[in-house]
């Protein structure tokens, strides 16, 4: 039971929820770049939250199938057709034996995610299948999917109708604002430069990777940027959302296959309930950030965390038909 990919797209690759707990060793968390869209597709199949998803970024694959499994797809909207025919996101749809799949243009936002009824057969890497691009471990053959290959699958089975109501579909078309909290060195920068950041529309590099997003323009003056904003300071622990500013003062989001640590001050912080959406960012989108408590910053995570507990026990309960979240 395989998949083979016609033509593999610009960036396709294995990821479940990465590697978290190891960056005490150098070893970034990783996983996929956007984890809630992963978590739905394994939610709309009745998969385990982890169940390893294949991440389409950019430009999507042409995939053939030689076996009969259940496909959700989320994330960006791409175009996509079976056999010719547009099919829809975040939904199950039944694939069989010979079926095509095309994802043939991207309308919004960066990465979608192909869940499988089915486990992707990959190595496990320190507990993980996912793929690490930057360093180039994990997943399939240590990279992204290329043309002509084939990934196999196990276990595969058929699942019945579930989907997502419409009206609670991400829009990735509108501009994000990302809520962040205060980092640890934000009294580095004048009140000028912390005014900037908060007021200023941001667009994001074409530099930008699974390692950091890169964003112009600079928050400081001609004179600030002379400075430096770094001074004595000893390079400290970095995650997933750490915004850092350089001395050229052009905000630097720390991804998820980031360095673990950096010198560089960190003037904010993308609270965690946002970090699924740096990961629907391509290059030239814009951006803006709006700062909140840690209370608030909280209260949102539980939320959040609540919202999927409540889709999760829906499905276990045999209730699959409209899921709302």
């Amino acid at each position: 039971m395989s998949i083979y990919f016609i033509r593999a797209g610009l960036q396709t690759s294995i990821q479940d929820c990465g590697r978290p707990g190891l960056m005490h060793y150098g070893i970034p968390q990783g996983g996929a770049a956007d984890p809630l869209s992963m978590k739905l597709a394994n939610l709309l199949l009745g998969n385990t939250l982890n169940n390893p998803v294949l991440e389409i970024t950019l430009t999507g694959p042409l995939i053939e199938f030689d076996c009969d499994v259940s496909i959700a797809i989320t994330g960006a909207q791409f175009k996509v057709l079976l056999n010719n025919n547009p099919i829809e996101s975040y939904k199950v749809i039944q694939i069989k034996n010979g079926d095509i799949l095309d994802f043939s243009s991207l309308m919004s936002g960066a990465r979608a995610y192909i869940g499988l009824s089915a486990k992707i057969s990959a190595p496990q890497i320190l507990n993980s299948v996912s793929t690490h691009l930057i360093s180039g471990f994990g997943g399939h053959r240590n990279g992204a999917i290329k043309s002509g290959e084939k990934i196999y699958l196990e276990k595969t089975r058929i699942i019945k109708e579930a989907h997502l109501e419409r009206e609670f579909i991400p829009n990735y078309r509108l501009r994000p604002l990302i809520r962040v909290v205060h980092g640890a060195e934000g009294q580095r920068f004048t009140q000028s430069a912390l005014d900037n950041f908060f007021s200023t529309t941001f667009q994001v590099s074409a530099q930008s990777n699974r390692m950091g997003i890169r964003l112009s323009p600079s928050i400081m003056s001609d004179s600030e940027r002379l400075k430096d904003i770094s001074g004595e300071m000893v390079s400290s622990g970095l995650y997933p959302g750490s915004i850092q500013i350089p001395n050229n003062g052009e905000p630097i989001i720390s991804f998820i296959e980031g360095q673990t640590i950096g010198g560089y001050p960190r003037l904010a912080h993308v609270i965690r309930a946002d970090l699924h959406r740096l990961g629907q960012l391509k290059p030239q989108d814009k951006i803006n950030f709006q700062l909140v408590t840690q209370a608030k910053a909280r209260k949102v995570l539980q939320e959040k965390h609540k919202l999927l507990g409540k889709l999760q026990n829906t499905i276990k309960s045999g209730t699959r038909e409209t899921f709302i979240l």
